[in-house]
């Protein structure tokens, strides 16, 4: 199963180079870094980064996490992926990016 995060293009940057990343603001401050399914991507993106344009969106295999990603209720009650480990680049799958449009962000094809 793949599980996505959207970075801003500076927090992409900046784990590009340094090679791991506690995530953004609100990842260190939680401590954890936030996760999305497939399903509940869209609505992260509306809800946590609706005027933001240079986003990039990253997947990540669920099962290689072990077991530092837990599945903890968040919105509605949903199980949402959360890591409490640094994320690596090399565990990323895939980059995209995020870009918003007219009626928000477009995703890539397939994904929602």
């Amino acid at each position: 199963m793949l599980i996505y995060k959207i970075f801003r293009r500076p927090e992409w940057n900046e784990l590009r180079a340094a090679g791991a990343t506690l995530g953004a603001p609100i990842d260190r401050a939680d401590g954890f870094i936030h996760f999305s399914t497939a399903a509940q991507v869209t609505e992260t993106a509306a809800k946590h980064f609706a005027a933001e344009s240079d986003l990039v969106l990253v997947a990540v295999a669920a099962e290689p996490l072990g077991p530092e990603l837990k599945w903890e209720p968040s919105r509605g009650g949903a199980l949402f992926p959360h890591l409490y480990r640094p994320l690596r680049l090399a565990d990323v799958l895939w980059d995209k990016s995020l870009p918003l449009g007219a009626t928000g962000h477009i995703f890539p094809e397939g994904l929602v």
